[in-house]
């Protein structure tokens, strides 16, 4: 680090909370190389911040639960037994060290990382981006968080939506500010080839990221995709599948185990009743939310993504660890009316069928499509998230960038 470089360090508990964090250091790079980063991802690997080359100051370790312990216990448990104590205690103790040579801390994520940044000692801003006043009308704090949220070393309070940040404000925590989603600012359509009839309804595959949960999510889509086209059939609708290459890799073994057959980055299934075909790529995010008429979701942070730009979701519960009733109940608050979920627990073939009326109903909404178009841009914001915490961490740190 060089004498005039100032020094960041970025905390984040999760995998959304990494993807956030990287779209932000992203960001403040372009507008101020000269500002020297690290971070500590305490679940996963990091890999959002390695894809950067940003250095991780501690050991990671993916977990079992994926960090989503609250939607089961018994989650939890199996987190522990992988080591977690002992995990979060070398990770705590590398964040110590290495934060006493920094300018300022950055921390992304719920009450973990926010004590994280707070045991520093150090000035800290802060991202509370898996929080939200939607879920319940009011975010409730606690005296843990709240401790962390009001200490006079938190210099901003940022939130994913401009409703928690009022909340905050009401809840006479004044440094609180509406930041957004940092991901949404890079959601721009690249112009991929997703070889789309015209006018045709399409229908986005998010099954999640993580393995092996992605693999079962992406199985019970393709059931439900049957479903659909038992009530409107292959070509009338299409099919797109945005997929994680780990999951892209795994798409003949998955064919092979549901009766369909794999060709390239085709699925394809041929009965007496139905002729289905689905594209599945994994370099095509972008543009299949922003074609897409509507998404079959089973993901947190791609449907908020979606959900912004005016795409609603139709949700089915699947067996967890993330994508549970609970996580699909709690996102169709956060998200409002532009979120159905079918059926109260993993997804049977009743459910399927529903599920499959609801999508027919849906498209055929030409109401409730535009309607989702305002409501996602009032539930989640304008983008410029990254912008807006970048130029924070800027000004905290005395930086002048114009």
């Amino acid at each position: 680090m060089s004498s005039s470089s100032k020094r960041i360090l970025f905390i984040s508990n999760g995998h959304g909370e990494d993807n956030h964090s990287s779209y932000i250091i992203e960001t403040l790079l372009e507008i101020y190389p000269n500002v020297d980063i690290a971070a500590m991802s305490i679940v996963g690997e990091g890999n959002a911040y390695r894809r950067l080359g940003v250095p991780i100051i501690g050991p990671t370790q993916n977990i079992p639960s994926g960090g989503f312990s609250y939607t089961n216990r018994l989650h939890f448990l199996k987190d522990l037994q992988s080591g977690l104590l002992g995990l979060t205690w070398r990770q705590l103790q590398k964040v110590w060290e290495y934060s006493a040579t920094c300018d300022l801390i950055m921390a992304t994520g719920d009450s973990i990382s926010q004590g994280f940044a707070y045991s520093t000692g150090r000035p800290y801003v802060s991202f509370i981006s898996c929080l939200s006043a939607l879920y319940e009308g009011k975010l409730n704090i606690g005296p843990l968080l709240g401790t962390f949220l009001r200490s006079s070393r938190c210099l901003t309070v940022f939130t994913r939506d401009p409703y928690t940040a009022q909340d905050l404000q009401n809840q006479h925590i004044n440094k609180a500010q509406f930041g957004g989603i940092p991901s949404l600012d890079k959601l721009k359509p690249t112009g991929k080839d997703l070889s789309l009839k015209t006018n045709n309804p399409m229908i986005a595959l998010l099954p999640g990221s993580r393995l092996p949960e992605a693999i079962r999510n992406f199985t019970l889509q393709l059931d439900l995709v049957l479903e659909i086209c038992k009530l409107i059939p292959f070509p009338k609708v299409e099919f797109r599948a945005a997929l994680v290459p780990k999951l892209m890799h795994k798409l003949g073994e998955i064919a092979d185990s549901k009766g369909w057959e794999c060709n390239g980055n085709k699925l394809i299934y041929k009965d007496d009743a139905v002729s289905i075909e689905i594209l599945c790529y994994s370099d095509a995010f972008n543009d299949i939310l922003h074609e897409c008429t509507l998404m079959l979701g089973m993901a947190g942070l791609a449907v908020d993504q979606g959900i912004a730009i005016g795409k609603p979701v139709i949700q089915i519960p699947g067996e967890g660890p993330q994508f549970t009733y609970s996580f699909a109940e709690a996102q169709t608050r956060l998200i409002g009316s532009c979120a159905q979920t079918i059926g109260t627990g993993p997804a049977s073939l009743e459910t399927l069928k529903e599920a499959a009326k609801c999508v027919v109903d849906t498209i055929n909404n030409k109401k409730y499509l535009l309607d989702c178009i305002e409501q996602g841009q009032n539930r989640f914001g304008p983008p410029g998230a990254s912008i807006r915490i970048a130029n924070s961490l800027l000004k905290h740190l005395g930086v002048n960038n114009n």
